[in-house]
C-alpha cells in the first residue's frame, strides 16, 4: 500500500492506494509532513484533486477499491451519483437504496466513507436544509459545499 499525503485548502489529507485503486483519501486532523515524492499508483488521484480545489473539475475518474460492507458500498455508490454542486437528504438517500428505514444505517454508512471528496459524502443533508453529521467538521463540510455551488458567497469584509 502506497501512501502520500498532500496539502488542500481544508489542511493536510493522506491518499492510500495501490495497483487495485485508491482505497481512501482522509483528512488529517493535524498539520503532517507533505510528502516530496507521490508515489505513480496515487498520481493521477492528487492530479484530480488539485484539479477540483481549482475548480477545474467536478467528478473524478478514479479507479476505487474501498474496504467496506456490502451495504457501505451501495452507500457510497448512491453518492456518486449526486451531481456536483447539488445537495440530497439523508432521506433521500436511503429511499434511493431501497427502503426509507434504512435511513440511520445510511447515515453511518455515509459517515465512514473512505473516499474524502472522491465519494461526496458531504453532499448529504436534513431534510430541512441543515448541515450535520461531517466527520472533517461542519465547517468544512460548509466550505466543500460553498466551493460547489453555482453561486459564490462573497465575503464582505
Amino acid at each position: 500500500m502506497e501512501t502520500c499525503i498532500i496539502n488542500t485548502p481544508l489542511g493536510s489529507a493522506k491518499i492510500c492506494g495501490d495497483i487495485n485503486g485508491i482505497s481512501s483519501v482522509c483528512l488529517l486532523n493535524s498539520e503532517a509532513q507533505l510528502s516530496e515524492v507521490i508515489p505513480e499508483v496515487l498520481l493521477e488521484c492528487v492530479t484530480q484533486l488539485k484539479s477540483y480545489f481549482k475548480n477545474e473539475r467536478k467528478s473524478f475518474d478514479l479507479k476505487l477499491n474501498p474496504e467496506g460492507t456490502v451495504f457501505q458500498k451501495n452507500v457510497w455508490h448512491q453518492l456518486e451519483t449526486i451531481p456536483y454542486g447539488k445537495t440530497m437528504s439523508y432521506l433521500e438517500l436511503a429511499k434511493q437504496l431501497g427502503d426509507a428505514n434504512v435511513i440511520r444505517a445510511a447515515a453511518s454508512a455515509n459517515g465512514k466513507n473512505p473516499l474524502w471528496i472522491i465519494v461526496p459524502c458531504h453532499r448529504v443533508i436534513r431534510s430541512d436544509g441543515s448541515l450535520t453529521g461531517y466527520a472533517g467538521g461542519l465547517h468544512r463540510k460548509q466550505w466543500l459545499i460553498n466551493h460547489e455551488s453555482d453561486y459564490k458567497q462573497q465575503s464582505l469584509f
